[in-house]
């Protein structure tokens, strides 16, 4: 996938055959709108988004099974006036919306510094638009546990869906922190070694 795509243009790009009837990892999956898009569109048996952040990083004041909901309704192209905002529960009798929330959950977890994350097999993985933020909060070494991590989780046969981030990425977002500065200028594996670590694994 190319650089710097929003998430409408990645729905374009993404192939139907790599989620219809799988189980689905969504790695960093922020603001879990994609995901329930791809569970939607494309049909997925399960999908699995887990991200750093909390649901509720993105918008203050709303309760998670709320903003569960609105995300599904924005992926139906309804309105969030048709959820109860007291409790979280839609009003709309759509039963393929109340089958999408049984298709799509979430989780907030470290990916990298997660021992054992999970013991549940995917069939496809996503990693949009992550492994920079990876390499910047924590460097060479994570980068290899991510890989290693997701190759473990793959089922035989397994798709990875990876949307690299530029090098000049890498330079605009490397004053983020003390920390992000630092292993910005410690890292040693570029992004022309990606397909060697992950072949490695």
């Amino acid at each position: 996938i190319s650089h710097d795509i929003d998430e409408g243009p990645r729905l374009k790009v993404v192939k139907k055959e790599w989620f219809e009837g799988k189980d689905c990892l969504d790695i960093g999956c922020n603001s879990r709108i994609m995901t329930i898009h791809i569970a939607k569109k494309f049909s997925c048996r399960s999908i699995f988004g887990v991200d750093i952040d909390s649901i509720l990083t993105q918008v203050k004041h709303r309760t998670i099974d709320t903003l569960i909901q609105i995300c599904i309704l924005e992926a139906f192209g309804l309105k969030e006036e048709s959820v109860s905002l007291s409790n979280g529960v839609t009003k709309s009798d759509n039963q393929e919306t109340k089958n999408l929330s049984q298709i799509v959950s979430f989780q907030k977890e470290n990916f990298v510094q997660t021992q054992k994350f999970d013991d549940n097999r995917y069939d496809t993985i996503l990693c949009l638009s992550v492994t920079k933020w990876v390499h910047l909060n924590w460097g060479d070494d994570s980068l290899i546990t991510l890989f290693s991590e997701i190759w473990r989780l793959f089922n035989p046969d397994g798709i990875f869906v990876m949307e690299l981030q530029p090098w000049k990425s890498y330079e605009n977002n490397r004053c983020v922190s003390e920390t992000t500065a630092m292993n910005y200028r410690n890292i040693v594996l570029r992004l022309e070694y990606f397909q060697k670590i992950l072949l490695d694994k």
